[in-house]
């Protein structure tokens, strides 16, 4: 099948494709004497399996790790699940880094007035050269000085 039919019983682009291939993560297509792209059914299935890993959240290196795995028959599963298990802790720690920004934000929003004054603290949070403000320093007059993810919140505990 040609590029197109494999990305659409993929899931994965065309483009995505090219990328994957210009990456190493996925071996070069073989070609047609026109120089198309020609693939098989089990290009497809290491295609749904990359697509399926990138869902997940696993990096083009851990991917590439998992299809080494996936590829090898006697591995032992330990492998995999310790690869899965520091994607975790990895995911972990974004999600905490997300909640802090989130915390952040919400601390900033419900210090803002949302009124027709020109003052803003998150105006004036984002326009400070420093995402981090010395610890006395953070409120003047109702405005947080710097941005750090969550610092506000996370003070509070």
């Amino acid at each position: 099948m040609n590029i197109g039919e494999a990305a659409k019983a993929s899931g994965v682009s065309a483009k995505m494709i090219r990328h994957y291939e210009s990456v190493g993560l996925f071996p070069e297509a073989e070609r047609t004497e026109s120089g198309y792209r020609q693939y098989t059914a089990k290009d497809v299935s290491t295609l749904r399996f990359v697509r399926q890993s990138r869902d997940l959240g696993f990096s083009i290196e851990q991917i590439r790790e998992l299809l080494g795995l996936w590829q090898d028959r006697k591995r032992p599963s330990r492998q995999v699940r310790a690869l899965a298990q520091a994607h975790i802790q990895e995911l972990d720690e974004k999600l905490k880094e997300l909640q802090s920004m989130k915390a952040t934000l919400e601390h900033l929003v419900h210090c803002c007035h949302g009124d027709d004054r020109p003052d803003c603290p998150i105006i004036d949070s984002l326009s400070h050269e420093t995402a981090t403000p010395p610890a006395d320093s953070r409120h003047s007059a109702g405005r947080t000085a710097g941005l750090q993810p969550g610092r506000a919140r996370r003070r509070a505990s």
